[in-house]
């Protein structure tokens, strides 16, 4: 069986995607980049430092410090709670690990249920209608072949001699082939 695309046309259509991917990519980090620039100027103003008094710098700093401390707090919080979450989904994982090593699937069995049972158990109390599927069957009417034989009863033992040795093989040779040229 040949393969629907040869070996060099896949290696150029996978230079091909990997210099596309690269290209997205660098395209994608330089919007991360612009997109962040952007929110900084929004969220931070220019510091005009020039022409402040001491006291006036100092109220300046004693502002940004009270910033930064509230937004360390925030930092703080949210890694506490991405330490909890990553805590809680390893013992999660640790725990579907012991679940699935304990049970093992029980081999399912054959199970003999006749018709009226498997409606009865699909239904439920709706069920009255009893269904006999064996009702519908054709029925088939064997032939009595051993009525039509007749049994000769008799002494066995003069049987079983008779037919001993070979002149009782030629007797059963030959009673089987009368009946089928009658």
């Amino acid at each position: 069986r040949k393969p629907k695309i040869t070996a060099s046309r896949k290696l150029l259509l996978k230079s091909l995607m990997l210099a596309k991917a690269k290209e997205c990519w660098e395209q994608e980090h330089e919007e991360r980049e612009a997109e962040k620039a952007r929110y900084l100027a929004e969220r931070i103003p220019t510091l005009q430092t020039r022409g402040l008094s001491l006291s006036a710098l100092q109220d300046l700093c004693r502002d940004l410090h009270a910033k930064v401390e509230v937004v360390d707090e925030e930092r703080y919080d949210i890694e506490a709670k991405c330490l909890h979450n990553t805590r809680e989904i390893k013992d999660l994982k640790l725990k579907v690990l012991d679940l699935r090593g304990k049970f093992k699937r029980p081999p399912l069995r054959r199970v003999r249920v006749s018709a009226d049972a498997m409606l009865r158990a699909l239904l439920g109390s709706k069920h009255k209608v009893s269904m006999d599927l064996r009702a519908n069957l054709k029925s088939v009417k064997k032939e009595d072949t051993e009525k039509e034989r007749p049994v000769e009863v008799g002494d066995w033992r003069k049987n079983v001699e008779a037919m001993s040795g070979m002149e009782g093989r030629k007797k059963m040779f030959d009673a089987a082939k009368s009946p089928t040229t009658q």
